[in-house]
């Protein structure tokens, strides 16, 4: 017997979150046998009810996992839309034949989601973009026990346990003790502290006639090249861009997916396929 689910399109962690923990909380936990014969019919029936049925009722797990990287200074929303995200690839991929429950089969999948939007939104500067690195990060933050740097054993004994060198240990411990610097004098700064902002710092030559006149030809330049490319997309892939880089008001995934009929992760698939369109033509 099918369940009154609410449509997937609904249940978005936006604004209202507790409303939205409160809601996929509420969701029933399907049982052993359940899960098998949705998770068969999905992979021998391509059966998308099953699939939904099978995303839905992990819901709760995603958001459960999102709290335990509540330390990074992101919304909590973000991360549980990027884990449904991983949840959804792993029901996908999910071989029931295999004899692994899909919570233990997806976790990975949803953390892998997560681990990637905070190391792309953590800090300006990336701090870790190699597979040795992005473990290091995730494990460092977890290992270090308070806020004071790491004596020489204990580094030692973490590049030891994580199969690292040393240098590497003490180079992301730096990374991490590190901040962000905003370029501007701080709004509740006083006058007496002001020339410490990084725009003092450098020399001001934002009159020079020689620079505005390149900065006119490389505006203009970049303009024609993007609407160049912007010719080169269909006709909904341009105004999915348009919509969500270059109208004055940005249009949701969900407004965009109403519009066209489709689901938002379809809308998220087109956007994806055509910044990296652009990006290729552009370069050209």
């Amino acid at each position: 017997m099918k369940k009154n689910l609410q449509p997937v399109d609904q249940m978005v962690p936006g604004a209202n979150l507790p409303a939205y923990i409160q809601a996929v909380s509420s969701i029933p936990v399907l049982s052993v046998a359940r899960e098998r014969e949705l998770a068969e019919d999905l992979f021998y029936n391509n059966n998308l009810h099953a699939a939904r049925e099978l995303v839905m009722s992990h819901l709760r797990f995603v958001a459960h996992i999102a709290r335990s990287y509540s330390g990074y200074g992101l919304a909590e929303g973000d991360l549980i839309q990027e884990g449904n995200v991983g949840l959804m690839k792993a029901v996908k991929r999910y071989d029931p034949e295999k004899g692994v429950r899909l919570v233990s089969f997806a976790v990975h999948w949803i953390k892998a989601e997560m681990h990637e939007f905070i190391l792309r939104n953590w800090r300006i500067v990336k701090v870790a973009t190699t597979k040795a690195q992005r473990k290091l990060f995730f494990n460092l933050r977890s290992a270090k026990k308070s806020l004071s740097w790491l004596s020489p054993e204990e580094a030692q004994a973490i590049a030891d346990d994580l199969g690292v060198d040393v240098k590497e240990v003490q180079r992301m411990e730096g990374r991490l003790s590190s901040r962000d610097m905003g370029y501007d004098q701080p709004v509740d700064g006083d006058d007496d502290n002001a020339w410490q902002a990084p725009q003092y710092y450098l020399e001001d030559r934002s009159s020079d006639p020689s620079l505005l006149l390149e900065s006119s030809d490389w505006q203009d330049n970049n303009e024609m090249r993007l609407h160049s490319a912007l010719g080169e997309l269909d006709e909904r892939s341009r105004d999915i861009v348009s919509q969500r880089w270059l109208a004055e008001k940005k249009a949701t995934l969900h407004e965009l997916a109403d519009k066209y009929s489709v689901s938002a992760e379809r809308i998220r698939q087109l956007e994806q396929a055509a910044m990296k369109k652009l990006r290729v033509t552009i370069a050209a």
